[in-house]
C-alpha cells in the first residue's frame, strides 16, 4: 500500500473507530445501570416499542461502525474519486460516523437505571436534533482534515488531443450501438410483479399497485441500449421514453476505461453521485464522458473504446464547424 493510499485508508477508517471506542467505553462506563432488556426502537413519538437484552443490542449494533467503515475504505481506495468527491467522501465518512455514534449512545442512556421488568420513559426527540448537529459538526471537520491528504490522480487523460478518434471521410456519417442489458433486470422485474400481486391480494393494493407500475417503469429499462450519434450519446429502454440523452454539446471529450460500480458510483441503475453520473448495469469497461460542466457521465457497455473514439472524432468535427 503506497503513503497516499494509507492516508486515505486512515482518514476513511478515523471516525468510524472512533465512534465504535467512544461508544464502548460509555457502555463499559454505564453497564452495570443499564437493565438486563433494554429499549431499542421507538415509535414516531418517541414512545418505546422495541426490546434487546443488553448482549444483543451490542452484537445488532456496533457492527454496524467496523462495515461502514470498510464500506468507506473501500470506496477511497477504489473508488477513483478526485477533487471535491474525495473530500466529500470524508466529510461524509465522518458526519454518518458522528450521526450514528451519537444515537446508539443515546439509546443507551435513555434506558440507564430502569428497574428490570420495567421500560425506558420513551426517546426524546431531540437527541434527533442533536445527532443532526453532530454530523454537521464531524462532516466540516472531516473536509478540512481531508485537505491534509494528496487527493488520488485524476484518472482522465489530460490532453484530449492524445485520445482515441474513428478516421472518417468529410461527409461521411456514423454510428454506434451496444445492448447494455444486464442478467438480473429482467429477474428483478419479475421479482416486483410477484411482490405487488402477492401484497395486493394478500394485504392491500394500495401498497401492491404501486409495486406494479414500478416494476412496469423498470421493465421499460431491463433491457436499455447505448447509442452514439452525431446527436451525442442516448441510452434508451423499450420505449421511446424515458430515456438518458448527453448531447455533445455538453461534452468536453469521452474515455473508455473500466469503472467499480460499487465503489465509484455506489450501486446499480441510474446513479448520480458528487461530480458523477452514469447508467451503471456491472462493473468493467465503460463509455465516460468529460462534461463541460466539469462532472462525468458513464455507461458500462462493451466496446467501449469504439463508442468513446466515435465520440471525440464527432466532437473534433462539432468544433471544426462541419
Amino acid at each position: 500500500m503506497t503513503s497516499k493510499n494509507l492516508g486515505r485508508v486512515t482518514l476513511a477508517a478515523l471516525p468510524f473507530v472512533l465512534a465504535l471506542l467512544i461508544d464502548l467505553t460509555l457502555h463499559a462506563a454505564i453497564a452495570d445501570r443499564l437493565p438486563d432488556r433494554l429499549a431499542v426502537h421507538f415509535d414516531a413519538g418517541g414512545s418505546a416499542d422495541g426490546h434487546l437484552s443488553s448482549t444483543a443490542y451490542l452484537l445488532y449494533t456496533l457492527p454496524s461502525l467496523p462495515v461502514l467503515g470498510a464500506l468507506w475504505v473501500f470506496i477511497a481506495v477504489k473508488g477513483r474519486l478526485h477533487g471535491r468527491a474525495h473530500r466529500w467522501l470524508t466529510g461524509g465518512g465522518f458526519a454518518v460516523a458522528a450521526f450514528l455514534g451519537y444515537l446508539q449512545i443515546a439509546v443507551l442512556f435513555v434506558n440507564v437505571d430502569v428497574p428490570e421488568g420495567g421500560s425506558a420513559d420513551g426517546f426524546p426527540l431531540w437527541h434527533i436534533a442533536v445527532a443532526l448537529g453532530a454530523a454537521a459538526l464531524a462532516g466540516a471537520l472531516g473536509l478540512l482534515l481531508s485537505r491534509l491528504v494528496p487527493v488520488p490522480d485524476d484518472p482522465r487523460d489530460p490532453d484530449p488531443a492524445t485520445r482515441e478518434r474513428i478516421v472518417l471521410a468529410d461527409g461521411e456519417v456514423a454510428a454506434w450501438g451496444r445492448g447494455i442489458g444486464a442478467w438480473w433486470a429482467p429477474v428483478a422485474v419479475l421479482v416486483l410483479l410477484a411482490a405487488g400481486v402477492t401484497v395486493g391480494r394478500e394485504q392491500n393494493w394500495f401498497i401492491g399497485v404501486p409495486l406494479i407500475l414500478f416494476a412496469l417503469v423498470t421493465g421499460t429499462f431491463c433491457r436499455p441500449h447505448v447509442t452514439v450519434d452525431r446527436r451525442g450519446i442516448t441510452v434508451s429502454g423499450l420505449l421511446p421514453r424515458p430515456r438518458v440523452r448527453v448531447p455533445l454539446e455538453r461534452m468536453e471529450a469521452a474515455d473508455s476505461r473500466p469503472v467499480n460500480a460499487l465503489a465509484e458510483y455506489g450501486g446499480w441503475g441510474y446513479r448520480i453521485r458528487p461530480e458523477r453520473s452514469g447508467v451503471i448495469t456491472r462493473s468493467g469497461e465503460a463509455i465516460v464522458v468529460s462534461l463541460t460542466s466539469g462532472r462525468e457521465f458513464a455507461v458500462t457497455v462493451a466496446d467501449s473504446a469504439t463508442g468513446a473514439a466515435l465520440l471525440n472524432t464527432l466532437l473534433d468535427r462539432q468544433r471544426a464547424g462541419r
